[in-house]
């Protein structure tokens, strides 16, 4: 496993840093207070968090003015796992679930046989 990836995983593995990647998936970018207003927990902590999902490239940041802006970067978590499955000779397929939702499923890349045999392929 790759450093880089060693480190997204890392990142990840921590239930507030989880919570702070949610908000950014659903808020787009929020700056540190805005993060924090979401916890219990003060200012500091949260800035430790953001520090380490940065470190991991799983959220980007911009200043503007006294705040700093954060983002989360998806591509990291692509890459990485991207990078993960390739290792296990794994691939993704997104299938529907039909509940007019979509799931995705890993199969292995060589057999063609997937984890979710029976559903259409979207």
């Amino acid at each position: 496993m790759g450093e880089a990836c060693t480190t997204v995983f890392g990142a990840l593995a921590d239930a507030t840093r989880l919570k702070i990647l949610e908000l950014l998936k659903r808020e787009r970018e929020l700056c540190v207070s805005d993060i924090a207003s979401h916890f219990d927990m003060k200012q500091p902590s949260i800035s430790h968090h953001l520090d380490v999902l940065k470190r991991a490239g799983l959220v980007t940041s911009e200043k503007r003015g006294r705040e700093v802006y954060y983002s989360f970067n998806t591509g990291a978590i692509i890459e990485c796992c991207g990078s993960q499955l390739r290792l296990f000779d794994l691939e993704l397929r997104l299938l529907k679930d039909g509940k007019g939702g979509q799931v995705i499923m890993g199969r292995k890349s060589r057999s063609g046989s997937t984890d979710g045999e029976g559903q259409d392929g979207a």
